[in-house]
């Protein structure tokens, strides 16, 4: 049987960065944890892991060793060209709430995944 788990990020603004990753996730606000140097989101249909948010005094020096992979597809099998439109469609999405496009990969001819970085700069990628 699986745990239940939490990533836990590190954070300048816990609240902004949260809001993004709600927004990014399709996930809500936990309950409990709204305080300035502190925050949480969690999965709506309580599938996913928490992701939690905690202010911390040091920026960010360095690329992440680990990362979150938006799978706007979903799980696969996937039409590559449908999934494509779809990271397309996301992209611009998460822009807009203060995101950044890094680069474009492709396999082959068709779009791969779309690295980005979130109001804080840490990387991920739209797949």
């Amino acid at each position: 049987m699986a745990n239940h788990w939490t990533l836990g990020c590190d954070a300048d603004d816990p609240q902004q960065l949260a809001a993004f990753w709600a927004r990014a996730l399709g996930y809500v606000k936990e309950p409990g944890f709204d305080e300035p140097d502190n925050a949480s989101i969690v999965d709506p249909d309580g599938r996913g892991p928490a992701i939690g948010f905690l202010k911390v005094p040091e920026g960010k020096t360095a690329k992440n060793r680990m990362h979150i992979d938006v799978r706007v597809a979903g799980p696969g099998p996937w039409d590559m060209t449908e999934r494509a439109r779809l990271i397309r469609q996301k992209v611009p999405e998460l822009v807009s709430a203060g995101a950044m496009v890094v680069r474009e990969e492709s396999y082959g001819d068709v779009l791969g995944h779309v690295v980005m970085q979130d109001p804080e700069g840490n990387e991920f990628c739209v797949a």
